[in-house]
């Protein structure tokens, strides 16, 4: 395209639509404007007088919501490498990968993942359930209100556990030269141990079963709080409901 020829898309919304220029990025931001049929979320896009540009009928300029984001981590995902939070939200959190079941009544838009923070994140080893964040009320929920959410943890191990060793699961065991405070843990199947606990340091749970003889084969964080991951697939993704907490 030649750029002198072509024209900010802000710019020919607001003249188009008889708005200011800053109402015309809010309408493109928000999605609401589509050109040749395709929406379009950035303002600075330059395009030529041969284009169509659309305002959706439903558009408008009130303040949206900040969102949070519920996400199953697969194993071996390292989420404490030097990534730009903008780079991992982008590769995670992508259209494709929304989950079908999510009832949420939002269009997904690029600035979702602007301004995400990833709250509580878990170790390499570990999948399970994530929080992307928005909204600085819930992100001061789970970190102010962190020694007081739960985390529920499901452990695949193998080995033979000591005799009392479950005993000193739930307590009696120390970890990094410091009592630990009781946690449940009971036995889900032979090979599978159900943790829950709160404010769970990395590390934690794999140098507690070492200690009654087991080996960590993998570990599942399903719920936060109040909050189960349910029936969210392995790297899917879906919209905290409004009604739900954690």
């Amino acid at each position: 395209m030649n750029v002198a020829m072509s024209i900010r898309l802000a710019k020919q919304l607001a003249e188009q639509v008889s708005c200011s220029r800053r109402e015309a990025e809010q309408y493109i931001e928000g999605g609401w404007v589509k050109v040749d049929g395709v929406v379009v979320e950035e303002p600075g896009l330059r395009i030529n007088a041969r284009q169509q540009i659309e305002l959706l009928p439903e558009a408008t300029l009130e303040q949206q919501d900040p969102v949070t984001i519920l996400f199953h981590k697969p194993a071996g995902l390292n989420l404490f490498a030097e990534t730009p939070m903008a780079e991992l939200a982008e590769r995670l959190i992508a259209p494709d990968k929304r989950a079908a079941g999510d009832r949420a009544e939002l269009r997904f838009l690029k600035r979702h993942l602007s301004n995400l923070n990833l709250i509580e994140p878990l170790e390499a080893l570990a999948s399970g359930l994530l929080i992307f964040s928005q909204d600085w009320r819930v992100t001061r929920k789970l970190v102010d209100d962190a020694a007081k959410i739960e985390h529920e943890f499901i452990v695949e191990v193998a080995g033979d556990i000591i005799p009392d060793g479950l005993k000193l699961l739930n307590h009696g065991l120390s970890f990094n030269r410091k009592p630990l405070p009781p946690i449940k843990v009971s036995w889900q199947n032979e090979k599978r141990l159900r943790f829950a606990l709160k404010a769970p340091p990395r590390g934690l749970l794999a140098h507690m079963c070492e200690q009654v003889g087991l080996q960590v084969m993998s570990i599942k964080r399903i719920r936060i709080g109040r909050l189960p991951m349910a029936s969210l697939a392995v790297g899917e993704w879906r919209y905290l409901l409004g009604y739900e907490r954690f």
